[in-house]
């Protein structure tokens, strides 16, 4: 009788899951066509789906749906992008594959939705903003100011505030990819253009903070 009682809990815990992952998907993709605003708990539960009354067991209101459609986006970008920023690695590799991928990253059509959304709602919801760049974009930067700091130490780098300069990196990588991107200016980049700002961004990041050899 206990064995069947366990089976019968799993089976409900999977079918809340499915349901829940099932409200998640239609919900995400009417916030990405209609914004924030444009989007109600009606239009949500017919992409899903699902009836408004199963719509509110699992989420109280939209603001609740989109904090959690945020929080996914946060964890997915991060299962999906590494950065690999051992210390004993050298810097320019070190540099070039971090800021090749992050770009990639922030480019690609489904993260420059979820950017775009979250930034339309951050005055209204300053919480869900601190969160996305808390968890996404500050440690991301955190990290890398963390592995300049290495290379400070080593005497390889000349560098006062190292979360200053990861920030200046960082925004010389996105020069010419991110805002056009982002206000839809522009397709997203190829990673031959990609590869082309970066290395430029590289070239004057070492120009201003690499130790030369005498």
């Amino acid at each position: 009788m206990v064995a069947a009682d366990r089976t019968s809990l799993h089976l409900v815990s999977d079918e809340e899951s499915s349901k829940r992952r099932q409200i998640l998907d239609g919900a995400r993709k009417v916030f990405m066509d209609l914004g924030f605003d444009g989007a109600s708990m009606g239009e949500i539960a017919r992409a899903a789906g699902v009836s408004k009354g199963t719509l509110y067991v699992y989420f109280a209101d939209k603001c609740n749906l989109f904090e959690a459609i945020v929080e996914e986006e946060v964890l997915l970008a991060q299962r999906q992008v590494t950065f690999n920023f051992d210390p004993a690695r050298d810097i320019t590799t070190t540099l070039r594959e971090y800021g090749e991928a992050f770009i990639a990253m922030i480019c690609c059509p489904g993260g420059g939705s979820a950017i775009r959304t979250v930034m339309a709602i951050a005055e209204r919801m300053p919480e869900v903003g601190r969160r996305y760049y808390k968890r996404g974009l500050e440690k991301t930067n955190n990290q890398l100011a963390e592995y300049l700091d290495a290379h400070v130490k080593l005497g390889e780098l000349s560098i006062d505030d190292c979360e200053l300069a990861a920030s200046q990196f960082m925004l010389m990588c996105e020069a010419s990819l991110f805002l056009p991107f982002i206000f839809q200016a522009a397709p997203p980049p190829s990673n031959e253009r990609i590869a082309q700002v970066v290395d430029s961004a590289i070239r004057m990041f070492l120009a201003a903070y690499e130790v030369k050899a005498e």
